[in-house]
């Protein structure tokens, strides 16, 4: 049975990591992910520091609030003349330089790492389960994501034609009267409560792999949006599956080969692509000359 929840709780978060990861790469911010998911070290620590309980809740909601705090900075200092990647790395290291302070500081004496707050394990996932009224339900991991997955889902497509607009041509959306600050935001907000819903349970690498290798992948297979976006989350369902299944064979990390997986999809596209296919590119060359 736990084969199964592990399966299904990386299915999640590829699914969930997917939707708003084909946004991400359509506006070169691929690298937020990652950023969120280190920056919000200090908040986790304040809201521990503040409430004095490490209730997940009260966590998630203090990293939300600075994930939130990150994608305003970015955005600041990139309005300012930074360039996007150094606004980016400037960002997320000084924050998680701070909660690496904050965290050797005032939690000594508490179970309170960075281990434990920034870098699960899904295989431990199952384990944590979800109790009401003296009734298992499940891991807390599948309720977890799996809202986080639906939240997206429900947002996505309630404004799926003023996403889509502003992701490909921001002038236009700000023409046609389309607020595009705050859906900039709003993508933010469910980029950084997917990251923080997920990591915690599965790990950073998964939850940054997930929102950027099966996008990127899918972006090389279609021009349309809706179709890269359903490609996105078949290729993570599928290195899901792949992926543990590699691991249980070679007794490795079940995140890292997931991605792992992913990656090498990603590759085979790259080269196989039908219309951005380097082999594919280069063999309509070849019969061009000829």
């Amino acid at each position: 049975m736990n084969d199964f929840w592990i399966i299904l709780i990386g299915a999640l978060v590829a699914c969930s990591c997917s939707i708003v990861g084909c946004f991400l790469v359509l506006r070169k911010m691929s690298m937020i992910g990652d950023a969120i998911s280190h920056s919000v070290l200090p908040g986790i620590v304040i809201a521990f520091l503040v409430s004095g309980s490490r209730d997940s809740l009260i966590m998630m909601l203090g990293a939300a609030a600075l994930g939130l705090l990150t994608v305003f900075l970015i955005g600041m200092f990139q309005n300012s003349g930074v360039q996007s990647d150094a606004s980016i790395g400037v960002v997320f290291t000084a924050l998680f330089a701070v909660g690496v302070v904050l965290v050797s500081l005032f939690t000594r004496q508490v179970d309170l790492d960075l281990d434990c707050v920034l870098y699960g394990e899904i295989a431990y996932a199952p384990w944590n389960t979800l109790e009401i009224g003296g009734i298992d339900l499940g891991p807390k991991a599948v309720w977890g994501v799996g809202g986080t997955f639906l939240l997206n889902l429900l947002v996505i497509g309630l404004f799926y034609k003023q996403f889509k607009i502003c992701a490909f041509d921001p002038a236009m959306a700000a023409a046609v009267g389309i607020p595009v600050v705050f859906f900039h935001y709003l993508l933010m907000s469910l980029v950084s409560v997917t990251t923080v819903a997920s990591f915690e349970s599965v790990g950073a690498i998964l939850v940054v792999g997930m929102l950027i290798v099966p996008a990127a992948t899918a972006y090389l297979l279609t021009e349309r949006l809706s179709t890269m976006i359903a490609i996105s989350m078949g290729i993570g369902v599928v290195s899901s599956v792949l992926g543990y299944y590699a691991a249980y064979m070679f007794d490795a990390s079940i995140a890292g080969c997931m991605i792992t997986i992913a990656g090498i999809l990603f590759v085979l596209t790259l080269f196989l692509s039908p219309t951005h296919g380097v082999l594919v590119k280069k063999w309509r060359r070849k019969r061009i000359v000829v």
